[in-house]
């Protein structure tokens, strides 16, 4: 797979990041290092989470009780906080999609409306 370059990465929306982490640990136990991969290949290299966003997402999805944590070994040999999704955090895993849906429909509302030239409903 071909590497996109920095300036053609995307910007994650606010508030889209917890919902990413969550649905990468839908998949099961995971490091923080291994989150942010998951996320970048999942998206064919166009999303690139800094550490300066992914363990303050992680901690703060800790203290709202969506995840949890325990020390393991990674396959590297190293010693990592694996975090894994708890039953409240699947339960916000939905929520947020559901969100995101709206939101998506919402956008694409404004972006083409009803009646406008390319449309669907000309």
């Amino acid at each position: 797979m071909a590497r996109t370059p920095d300036t053609e990465r995307l910007e994650l929306l606010q508030g889209t990041l917890d919902m990413l982490i969550l649905r990468t640990l839908q998949w099961g136990p995971q490091h923080g290092h291994g989150i942010g991969q998951a996320i970048r290949t999942q998206s064919d290299d166009l999303l690139k989470v800094e550490t300066g966003s992914l363990y303050p997402a992680l901690q703060r999805l800790l203290k709202r009780g969506w995840l949890k944590a325990e020390w393991g070994v990674s396959r590297s040999n190293q010693r990592a906080k694996f975090y894994r999704l708890t039953p409240e955090g699947r339960k916000q895993l939905v929520r947020e999609e559901s969100r995101w849906t709206q939101l998506v429909n919402a956008i694409t509302r404004v972006m083409r409306p009803a009646g406008a030239p390319g449309s669907e409903d000309q």
